[in-house]
């Protein structure tokens, strides 16, 4: 017999050896644990009810609610899309409307051929000339003003129902 046999039929006989029917012990344990008497179970602790809370400020915007008011001095209208006002959705997007309007930096102007034109940091520092009518921002932003010291934007809000809202930003010129 090689040394593989004898290992394996040495495993058998000592594994048939240490089984035993024997369950005294066992059953001896659980004789044992059925005298023990069972414990009383705490009562499950009172629950209180909330604090009721009554909103009273009626001069301010209900924050539970979806009625997106508009405060009067924010002088914003909004704007219905189902008349056809709203931004140019089907247009190709430019390349500074990938980045939000406030991410992006007005570094300088200059004057070519009599016209303003602006220049733009993105977020990755590269500088981009721009012009009226051009677009930026991730908000259907419209350039419609350059001056020296800033550029001014129209954009595009969404009600979030079906509606835009038109509303006016500046990006100023960035102070080293």
């Amino acid at each position: 017999m090689n040394t593989i046999n004898k290992t394996i039929l040495l495993s058998a006989i000592f594994s048939l050896i240490s089984c035993k029917s024997d369950m005294s012990d066992l059953d001896k344990y659980f004789a044992d644990a059925k005298k023990i008497p069972a414990q009383q179970i705490e009562p499950l602790p009172e629950i209180n009810s909330p604090e009721i809370f009554i909103y009273e400020a009626e001069d301010i915007r209900d924050p539970f609610s979806n009625d997106l008011q508009i405060s009067e001095e924010q002088n914003i209208q909004p704007v219905i899309t189902k008349d056809g006002v709203g931004p140019n959705t089907n247009r190709r997007k430019e390349m500074l409307e990938a980045y939000p309007l406030d991410s992006l930096y007005m570094v300088g102007t200059y004057v070519q051929e009599g016209s303003f034109w602006g220049l733009i940091e993105d977020p990755e520092g590269g500088v981009q000339r721009v012009a009226v009518s051009q677009y930026l921002g991730q908000n259907y932003g419209e350039i419609i003003k350059i001056e020296e010291d800033q550029i001014t934007v129209s954009e595009w809000l969404s009600d979030g129902l079906g509606g835009w809202t038109k509303r006016e930003a500046s990006i100023a010129l960035r102070e080293e």
